[in-house]
């Protein structure tokens, strides 16, 4: 199908998303207790390190995080990023939320945003300028995606029941840029139980584009995750000390 999401003609922004009132309770078995966003990788909360890769990103004009209310961890440490303690109990909520926030302080509806989990710390500023390009022009949006290279099996009963066509099936991945004022409209139509931006602009009957990501570019969710987010950031801490940065 043709998409045909109107476009302003006066120059747009770009802002950044981070919703941030998730527990984490799956990941919680083997770690400490608390939101796993904040446990500590590399010597860092782990989302300093998502928070790190957008400041670095010239093109975002701002970036808001929206924590549970009652949440203090980030204002507590002085970072300096818009905190809104807004966070829903879905991420749609979440997300619902935090663009109000971006339009009260005065992001426009033909702006465009970009969501990012904070528990996809391995982000990196190049990746996130590449959606900006891939997608700036684009009628939609889209979402950094990587292409699944393992074969894909159906269960049934805890047995095989077939192995399915991986050919055209992407892992979708964040950040996910959209206009502002879609999004908005798309997430209030789609309800709570959607788990992604792109499901929401899908239900409108849009085709959002995909831009390819990298495998590193996971979300941590289960207690092995933490040791190679780990292991990730380490590797790149100690090539930035040997390339003098």
């Amino acid at each position: 199908m043709t998409d045909s999401i109107p476009l302003s003609s006066h120059a747009t922004a770009f802002w950044a998303l981070i919703p941030c009132a998730g527990t984490g309770s799956r990941a919680l078995g083997a770690t400490a207790t608390g939101p796993k966003q904040y446990q500590p990788l590399a010597g860092r909360p782990m989302v300093m390190h998502t928070l790190d890769a957008f400041a670095a990103v010239p093109r975002i004009a701002r970036t808001l995080v929206v924590v549970a209310p009652g949440d203090g961890f980030l204002k507590d440490l002085g970072v300096a990023v818009q905190v809104a303690s807004c966070g829903g109990a879905t991420r749609a909520a979440s997300v619902t939320n935090g663009l109000d926030q971006l339009v009260q302080q005065g992001a426009g509806a033909e702006d465009w945003v970009l969501v990012h989990d904070a528990a996809r710390c391995l982000i990196t500023p190049a990746q996130i300028s590449q959606l900006i390009a891939a997608c700036e022009g684009d009628a939609v949006g889209g979402l950094l995606a990587h292409k699944l290279p393992d074969t894909l099996k159906r269960e049934d009963g805890g047995r095989v029941a077939e192995t399915l066509d991986r050919s055209d099936k992407w892992l979708a991945q964040t950040p996910q840029m959209f206009r502002i004022g879609v999004l908005s409209q798309a997430l209030a139509q789609a309800g709570a139980q959607v788990t992604d931006e792109s499901s929401a602009i899908e239900a409108m009957g849009h085709q959002p584009r995909l831009v390819p990501g990298s495998a590193q570019n996971f979300k941590v969710t289960y207690p092995e995750d933490f040791a190679l987010a780990e292991a990730v950031l380490r590797a790149r801490q100690q090539d930035a000390i040997r390339m003098g940065r």
